[in-house]
């Protein structure tokens, strides 16, 4: 990891080995005299030394005024406020239905500078869990919809609802497109029509980042003829427009007609067009099951709504009509909400109408559904650059080399004018996190500085390269004896490079400042937000227990052992996945079985019985009583949720001590956990458990100010989102997030790499390190982190 190796001063380059390493003072001291903190050196001696953290509380704040004025920041507000741009930008956002903070405004103006002023391509918004990421953006659209016209959006499909809510709830007069129904392709071809119609609407295209990377359905099209071959009449397949024979080449290389019956397999393979017109010989087809009728279609339809179910949908089908009825789902849906009969009565009633409403609010109907992939057509049917801004929400869900909608939000940014990243946790605590996305968002800077993908398009390379010069490469050294030569024992070397948590200063000062705005909750001010409490607790085993894992956990590390002795990795995750899981799991048997072989290597019977509880799970209980005393709700996240399930026995547990607890499952619709959690909550539950994956993006959980990880998992961006979820503008209540960890396990190991993952993590985010998990990060602050921790506090 390449480190500022000098801190460069009047007085010459001051080498930064220790935070206790002698320095010379600057020029000006008078000769002899003793530093700060310092005894005098030795007479006659030409300089005087000083401790290096003595050194900075000396001279902290110069050193801070001249990094300032080698990096001034792009949007500086008591200079720009003096500008009439800002003004006219301010007049925008004063406009708007709902007024962002002074801290919001501020980060809506330094993007809005950088990307119009500064004419930069990209930019980020690195702003912490409950800042208002979600308005932000939809402010710095407002104010960009003069330069740049039309805003795409990119969200989780969750959340896509939940944007069309927010944008019209901020934005007078605005008009959004969902296009994340069955309808999209329909909205597609229509927004294709009318390309060249100025909208003097402001323009909001809100994109499911699922519907984003997903094709379409397709089947070959052609029409069978009769053709004579040979002086035989065949049925050949033949184009559908100029019914010319499709052919292919036979062995010999002789085109020949394609018989009829084999043309459907033939032709599955490739989506071809007719060599002789060019037209295509593939058509769209709707997936599943076809529908028959257009009555089938709104049946289908009314029977999601809430209150309705098989009897009142085909009542209100022969009432009304699937023709009427499919208009309003279409068209107007609050219309269907306030449907009368021939009588003038209100078909459904306020409690219904009210369920329904909220029901309606992430409803797509379309009679005319089809599927096609909406990235492919904005690539191939839309002008470059017809949006003018590119919003990716939960941006770093795109940083994967090889993702479909890591891919796909690439494509879209090469169309769109200028891009803006929102996200929370910008890299999860190796450089090569941020280097696809830096890649996806200007490519035209890595590329200048080097970072070149290879000859056959591939990246490894580039981003080797990257990791060698930003990022903490461990190559790992291994010598072992070999076949002996004529006059000397012989010596194999083996190298091998894994990746280590870490991005260096000089990545960070390049790549991370110059195209990224921090807020952090505390800066919102106004009193918005409660104190907030991180802690972590070690929980003992019981005696049995440890003495079941320790035999466990020798027994299988010796054989992994053995069989990394014979280069065979298979046994790395099963053994890592079962010293992480078991004593979590440990009310149940487990059997260990070799990955390849499915020998048994261990069996370890249940250690406790279904009405005892482990220690975990009485601190658990101890918690949630506690904080229901206090008349307060608390979140459980448990990351064992499918074959390992923990979440239903923590259920049963709690329900034993008169708690109320709802578990949420991913079985419930992404879209639908909002209202889920409503739900619950009016229905009085005390504890909510669920997977963090499940919760990490989007829920205001406001009713949870306690939270409390059973496990943490390997995921930064997992842990540092679900931890935030109730610490957000609206929360009255304090916020206290527990971490619990079994003493002498595995997990301590895992707890204490997400520390130093976090710790990286933070140091991108504009933050010193600061988290419940500190107690953890044995390996301490890097020297350049210690110092700016001692700057900013001098």
């Amino acid at each position: 990891m390449q480190t500022p190796e000098t801190l460069a001063g009047e007085s010459g380059a001051i080498d930064t080995l220790s935070p206790s390493t002698p320095v010379q003072a600057p020029a000006g001291m008078p000769p002899g005299s003793a530093a700060p903190g310092e005894a005098a050196a030795a007479e006659g001696s030409a300089s005087e030394t000083m401790a290096l953290t003595d050194f900075i509380e000396a001279f902290g704040e110069g050193l801070l005024s001249q990094v300032r004025s080698q990096n001034p920041p792009v949007y500086d507000p008591p200079l720009d406020e003096a500008t009439a741009i800002w003004k006219s930008r301010q007049d925008v956002l004063d406009g708007l239905k709902r007024r962002p903070f002074k801290a919001q405004a501020d980060a809506v103006h330094a993007v809005v500078k950088l990307l119009v002023d500064a004419r930069q391509p990209a930019a980020v918004i690195n702003a912490e869990m409950g800042t208002g990421k979600t308005m932000m953006a939809i402010s710095a659209a407002a104010v960009m919809q003069r330069t740049h016209p039309r805003t795409l959006v990119i969200s989780p499909p969750h959340l896509v609802y939940k944007w069309r809510r927010e944008i019209l709830d901020t934005v007078p007069d605005a008009k959004v497109w969902v296009l994340n129904g069955p309808d999209t392709l329909r909205k597609l071809l229509l927004l294709r029509q009318t390309l060249r119609l100025r909208s003097h609407r402001p323009e909001f295209f809100v994109l499911g980042r699922v519907r984003m990377r997903m094709g379409f359905h397709w089947k070959p099209a052609f029409v069978t003829r009769g053709e004579r071959v040979d002086g035989q009449t065949w049925e050949v397949a033949a184009c559908p427009d100029c019914l010319r024979p499709i052919t292919r080449m036979d062995e010999e290389g002789h085109a020949m007609p394609i018989p009829a019956e084999r043309a459907a397999a033939v032709l599955s393979d490739k989506r071809l067009k007719c060599e002789c017109c060019g037209s295509p010989l593939w058509t769209l087809v709707r997936a599943g099951r076809p529908i028959e009728s257009t009555y089938d279609l709104v049946l289908a339809a009314l029977r999601q709504m809430p209150t309705i179910g098989e009897k009142t949908a085909r009542r209100l089908l022969s009432t009304f009509g699937e023709d009427m009825l499919a208009g309003m789902l279409e068209d107007n849906l609050y219309e269907f909400v306030n449907l009368m009969d021939e009588n003038g009565d209100l078909v459904f009633s306020d409690r219904q109408a009210a369920r329904m409403e909220r029901a309606l609010a992430s409803f797509e109907f379309s009679v005319g559904e089809g599927g096609y992939q909406p990235t492919e057509f904005i690539k191939r049917y839309l002008p470059r650059n017809y949006f003018g801004l590119l919003v990716v929400d939960e941006g770093h869900e795109y940083k994967n080399e090889g993702s479909a909608q890591g891919q796909a939000m690439g494509v879209l940014a090469s169309q769109c004018q200028k891009t803006l990243l929102l996200t929370g946790t910008l890299m999860g605590g190796y450089a090569d996190d941020l280097f696809h996305l830096l890649w996806r968002l200007n490519p035209a800077s890595m590329i200048e500085d080097g970072f070149r993908p290879g000859r056959n398009g591939s990246m490894g390379m580039a981003t080797m390269s990257f990791m060698r010069e930003h990022g903490v490469l461990k190559d790992i050294y291994k010598e072992s004896s070999g076949p002996s030569h004529r006059t000397a024992r012989g010596r194999q070397m083996t190298v091998r490079t894994s990746k280590a948590p870490g991005f260096g200063p000089v990545g960070i000062m390049r790549y991370v400042l110059p195209m990224t705005v921090f807020l952090k909750l505390r800066e919102i001010g106004q009193k918005v937000l409660p104190p907030y409490e991180e802690q972590f607790v070690e929980v003992p085993m019981t005696e049995e227990q440890f003495t079941a894992y320790q035999a466990m956990e020798q027994r299988l590390v010796s054989e992994l052992k053995q069989a990394l002795a014979h280069k065979d990795n298979s046994l790395l995750g099963v053994v890592m996945n079962v010293l992480l899981a078991w004593p979590e799991c440990c009310f149940r048997p487990e059997s260990v079985f070799h990955p390849r072989t499915r020998a048994l290597l261990h069996h370890q019977p249940a250690v406790f019985d279904e009405a005892s509880a482990t220690p975990k799970e009485q601190e658990l209980l101890r918690i949630c009583l506690e904080e229901k005393a206090r008349g307060r709700k608390v979140l459980a996240y448990s990351i064992y949720s499918g074959t390992r399930d923990t979440t239903s026995r923590l259920k049963a547990q709690l329900q034993q001590h008169g708690l109320k607890v709802a578990v949420l499952r991913a079985s419930v619709d992404a879209a639908r956990r909002e209202d889920w959690v409503a739900d619950q909550v009016e229905r009085g539950i005390d504890v909510l458990i669920c997977n963090p994956e499940l919760v990490k993006t989007g829920l205001d959980l406001l009713e949870f100010p306690t939270i409390v990880f059973m496990q943490s998992g390997y995921n930064v961006y997992t842990v540092q989102q679900a931890a935030r979820r109730s610490w957000r503008i609206g929360q009255k209540q304090p916020v206290k997030v527990v971490y619990l960890g079994y003493a002498r396990s595995s997990q301590m190991e895992c707890l204490k790499l997400m520390a130093k993952k976090i710790a990286v993590s933070q140091s991108t985010s504009g933050d010193m390190p600061d988290s419940g998990l500190d107690v953890l990060n044995d390996a301490g602050e890097s020297l350049e982190v210690a110092l700016a921790r001692k700057l900013l506090e001098s």
